[in-house]
C-alpha cells in the first residue's frame, strides 16, 4: 500500500484501492459510499486528477456497486472545485450511463441530468453536449437509450446551430432499429416537447409523435400516447383537432388493450375538441372523464354513448382490463344517482363480485364507499359476503392481505349486527394464518375494528376469543395472543385491560417457549401505560 511509504496524504486512495479489489462486493460497496469522505481528504485536485481516473479506468464490478457510484458521483460538484470543474465528472458517469444494467444507467443519466444545471453555458457546448452526441450515437442500444433522457436538459442553453444538431439527434432516435431506443425516446417525447420552440413542436414532435403511436411495438405506441398530454398541453386548442385528434383516435382502437388503457388514463378535458360526443366511442373510459363532461349533458352522454361500452368490458377476456374497470365503474354511481345506479350499474357490480380474477373482486371491494353514498350497501350485501370470503380464503397471501386492509372500511359500512354474524369468524381465522404478514395484518384489523365499534363490543366479541388462544398447543398462536394485546390495549381502555388481558399476559410469563416469555415482558412494557397503576407497579414488583 502506498501509506507503507511513510507519504499518509496517499492513505485514503490506498484503501480505496485496497478495497475496491477486495472479493467481497459489500467491502467494494463500503467504499464507493465513502467516496465524499475519500474525495475530501484527497482535496479538489487530486479527486480530479487521481480519483476519477482511476473510477473511471476501473468501472466493471457488480450492478449495485456501480449503482452506488452513479448515484454517489451526482453530488460530487464541490469536491471536484465546484461548477468550474463540473465536467470532470462526466467521464466516469458517461461510462456508466452506458452499462448493460438499466437501473445504473437511469441513476447516472439522473446524476448527469444533475449536473447538467451546474455547467455553465460555454462549459454545456464544450463538454456536455459532446457527451450526448457520442451516447446519441453509441454502437450499443445502452448508450443510445440514455441519451434521450438528457436533450431535453442542455436545449434550453444552447445556441441554435447546436439546438438544430439535438433535434435531428432526436430524430434519429426515435426511428431507431432497436425497439428498446425507440421506447426510451418515446418516454421522452413529451418531455423533449416541453423545451422546444412552439413551431418545432408542431413540425417535429408532431410528426414523431404520429410514427412512434404508430410503431410495430406496443409499448412504444403507448409511451407515444402517454407524451400526447405534455404535447396538448403546449398547442392552441384548434390545432388539436388537425395534429392530434387523428392520431389519438387511432390509438383508440388499438389491437393491443394496453395502448387503448393509456388513451382512457391519459384523456383530458384538454384533449377534448368541442363537438364531444362524436369522440366518446373508445370503449375505455374513467369515471374522471365522466366528470369532466359538461354538467347539462352528462348523465346523457354517459347513458348513450358509455354505460353500453362498460357492459361489454364487464365481460372482456382480458383481467387486466376487467381489473381496471373494476377500479373506477364505482365511481359513475355518484354521477348518474340513485335510480340510474340501481337499474343499470347493480347488475354489474354483482357480476364482478363473481368474478373469477380476485383482482377484480377486490378492486370492487375497495370502492364500494362510492355506493354506498348513493344506494346503501345493503342491496349488495348478498352478493359481497361470498366475495369477501373468496378473497379471504385466496391461495395468495397478497389477496388475503389486501382484503383485511379494507375490512375495517366494510365493517363500517356493513353495520356492526352484519359483521358479527357474517365477518368476525373471517377475522379471527386471519389471526392463526401461517403467513406472518396475514396475522400481522389481522392484529392491527381487530385494534380498528375496536376504534370503530367501540371496547364494550370488543370486550363481548373479541376479547375473549383472543385471550382463549393463550391456550393453543401452537406457540405462534400463543404469540397472536400476545400481539393482539399489544394493540387492543389502548383502544379497549384501562378497565378491561386490567381486569381482562393483565392476567393472561402474567400466566403466560410462564410459557415454555422462551421466546413467549420475551415476548411477555414486552407486553408488559407496552400495556403498562394504560393499567391502573397501583396494579401495575404490583406487578412490577412480582416481576
Amino acid at each position: 500500500m502506498a501509506g507503507a511509504d511513510g507519504d499518509d496524504s496517499l492513505y485514503p486512495i490506498a484503501v480505496l484501492i485496497d478495497e475496491l479489489r477486495n472479493e467481497d462486493v459489500q467491502l467494494r460497496l463500503n467504499s464507493i459510499k465513502k467516496l465524499s469522505t475519500i474525495a475530501l481528504a484527497l482535496g479538489v485536485e487530486r479527486t480530479r486528477t487521481e480519483l476519477l481516473p482511476f473510477l473511471t479506468d476501473t468501472i466493471y464490478d457488480e450492478d449495485e456497486v456501480l449503482l452506488a457510484l452513479a448515484e454517489q458521483l451526482g453530488n460530487f460538484t464541490m469536491l471536484v472545485g465546484g461548477p468550474e470543474y463540473v465536467h470532470c465528472l462526466l467521464p466516469p458517469l458517461e461510462s456508466l450511463a452506458t452499462v448493460e444494467e438499466t437501473v445504473v444507467r437511469d441513476k447516472a443519466v439522473e446524476s448527469l441530468r444533475k449536473i447538467s444545471q451546474e455547467h455553465s453555458p460555454v462549459d454545456l457546448e464544450v463538454h456536455f453536449e459532446p457527451l450526448v452526441k457520442r451516447l446519441a450515437s453509441g454502437d450499443w442500444f445502452t448508450s443510445r437509450t440514455s441519451a434521450c433522457g438528457l436533450f431535453s436538459v442542455c436545449y434550453p442553453r444552447v445556441s441554435s446551430t447546436v439546438k438544430a444538431e439535438i433535434r435531428q439527434h432526436f430524430r434519429t432516435l426515435c426511428s431507431d432499429d432497436t425497439p428498446m431506443v425507440r421506447r426510451a425516446a418515446a418516454s421522452k417525447l413529451g418531455e423533449f416537447a416541453k423545451v422546444l420552440e412552439l413551431d418545432y413542436v408542431k413540425s417535429d414532435i408532431i410528426s414523431l409523435f404520429t410514427a412512434l403511436a404508430s410503431d410495430e411495438q406496443d409499448s412504444v405506441r403507448l409511451l407515444a400516447v402517454e407524451a400526447c398530454v405534455s404535447i396538448a398541453s403546449l398547442l392552441p386548442q384548434e390545432d388539436l383537432e388537425t395534429l392530434v385528434m387523428p392520431t389519438l383516435r387511432q390509438a383508440a382502437e388499438d389491437k393491443s388493450w394496453r395502448v387503448r388503457y393509456m388513451v382512457a388514463d391519459k384523456f383530458s378535458e384538454k384533449l377534448l375538441p368541442s363537438n364531444r360526443p362524436r369522440y366518446l366511442q373508445s370503449p375505455f373510459l374513467s369515471s374522471e372523464f365522466c366528470e369532466n363532461l359538461p354538467e347539462d349533458s352528462r348523465e346523457t352522454i354517459i347513458m348513450t354513448h358509455i354505460l353500453s361500452c362498460v357492459k361489454e368490458l364487464v365481460s372482456d377476456t382480458s383481467q387486466h382490463v376487467k381489473s381496471a374497470l373494476a377500479s373506477v365503474i364505482m365511481g359513475l354511481s355518484t354521477i348518474l344517482g340513485k335510480d340510474n345506479t340501481v337499474e343499470h350499474l347493480l347488475p354489474l357490480f354483482l357480476a364482478q363480485l363473481k368474478d373469477e380474477c380476485p383482482e377484480v373482486r377486490l378492486n370492487i371491494i375497495s370502492n364500494l364507499d362510492c355506493v354506498n353514498e348513493v344506494i346503501g350497501i345493503r342491496q349488495l350485501s348478498q352478493s359481497l359476503l361470498p366475495a369477501i370470503v373468496e378473497l379471504a380464503e385466496d391461495a395468495k397471501w397478497r389477496v388475503r392481505l389486501a382484503i383485511i386492509e379494507y375490512m375495517p372500511l366494510l365493517a363500517g359500512q356493513l353495520g356492526v349486527e352484519f359483521f358479527d354474524e357474517k365477518l368476525n369468524t373471517l377475522c379471527m381465522a386471519w389471526l392463526i394464518d401461517h403467513v406472518y404478514a396475514i396475522r400481522e395484518a389481522a392484529t392491527c384489523n381487530l385494534m380498528k375494528l375496536v376504534e370503530k365499534f367501540g371496547a364494550e363490543w370488543a370486550q363481548n366479541t373479541i376479547v375473549p376469543k383472543v385471550l382463549g388462544m393463550a391456550n393453543d398447543p401452537n406457540y405462534l398462536h400463543r404469540m397472536t395472543t400476545l400481539f393482539c394485546i399489544n394493540s387492543l390495549s389502548e383502544a379497549c381502555g384501562q378497565d378491561i385491560t386490567t381486569k381482562h388481558m393483565l392476567p393472561v399476559v402474567l400466566k403466560m410469563s410462564n410459557d415454555q417457549v422462551a421466546n413467549v416469555r420475551f415476548n411477555v415482558a414486552k407486553s408488559l412494557q407496552k400495556i403498562g401505560p394504560v393499567l391502573d397503576s397501583k396494579k401495575y407497579f404490583e406487578t412490577e414488583a412480582l416481576a
